[in-house]
């Protein structure tokens, strides 16, 4: 589905990602992890047409991401508050990206039905806006508002962030879920590799905006990305 090939983005002389080649399956979820300054939000970005490569390119569906927007129209992501509308409530912006994405109100509200739980009741109908939010609810609102459109093409930067335990039991959950019921390929990004072991078959490990390290799961043991880390610790 997705084929990065020769890509490089580089801010002055410092080069923040180089990556040669990169196939990501149909139906695969795939987890990247590094440390801070790896190059996982440039990677997303370039993806997502949202920033310029300095070389190489992206292709989703065998078409470069830069020359047309059908990729748009099934693709689904959450990278940061900056994704949000801040000054909407959350049922403002849900409706708001639903009709993007050709749904009215009512089906809306139906999709919006299978994330109750994972929303706890803290979500909708405080009558809030989206800025007087806490870190955990509004970055429910950017997953559950990324997931609501059912994409072809779910992507995710550190979605565990600001959850707190109850709430990464249930995304990885709904995750799963909608990956066996859709085949919905995903790309999440996290620190926590335990958590990208539970709901991953596939880890890619960067580090200095280079691919280090490309497991298959459970084929591969993930522990070998915890040893990298020990090792760069030490």
């Amino acid at each position: 589905m997705i084929h990065i090939h020769k890509l490089k983005k580089a801010y002055g002389e410092q080069f923040a990602l180089t990556m040669e080649e990169l196939q990501i399956a149909e139906g695969s979820i795939t987890g990247i992890v590094g440390n801070n300054g790896a190059g996982k939000t440039t990677l997303f970005r370039l993806i997502l047409d949202l920033i310029e490569p300095t070389s190489g390119e992206v292709f989703i569906d065998n078409e470069p991401v830069r020359a047309n927007d059908s990729w748009k129209s099934f693709t689904g992501s959450y990278l940061d508050e900056g994704f949000l509308i801040d000054f909407l409530k959350p049922e403002e912006y849900f409706y708001f990206t639903g009709k993007l994405y050709g749904m009215d109100e009512q089906a809306t509200d139906q999709r919006l039905s299978i994330y109750t739980r994972f929303m706890a009741g803290e979500v909708l109908g405080q009558d809030k806006f989206i800025r007087d939010m806490s870190s955990g609810n509004r970055q429910k609102t950017g997953i559950v508002a990324a997931m609501m459109v059912e994409p072809r093409l779910l992507i995710l930067d550190e979605p565990f962030n600001y959850l707190d335990p109850s709430s990464q039991i249930w995304i990885k959950r709904l995750l799963k879920e909608d990956n066996e019921a859709r085949k919905t390929t995903m790309l999440i990004s996290s620190h926590n590799l335990t958590h990208l072991a539970e709901i991953c078959n596939r880890i890619v490990l960067l580090e200095r905006g280079r691919v280090i390290k490309d497991l298959s799961l459970p084929a591969d043991d993930p522990a070998e990305v915890e040893r990298y880390f020990s090792m760069q610790a030490e």
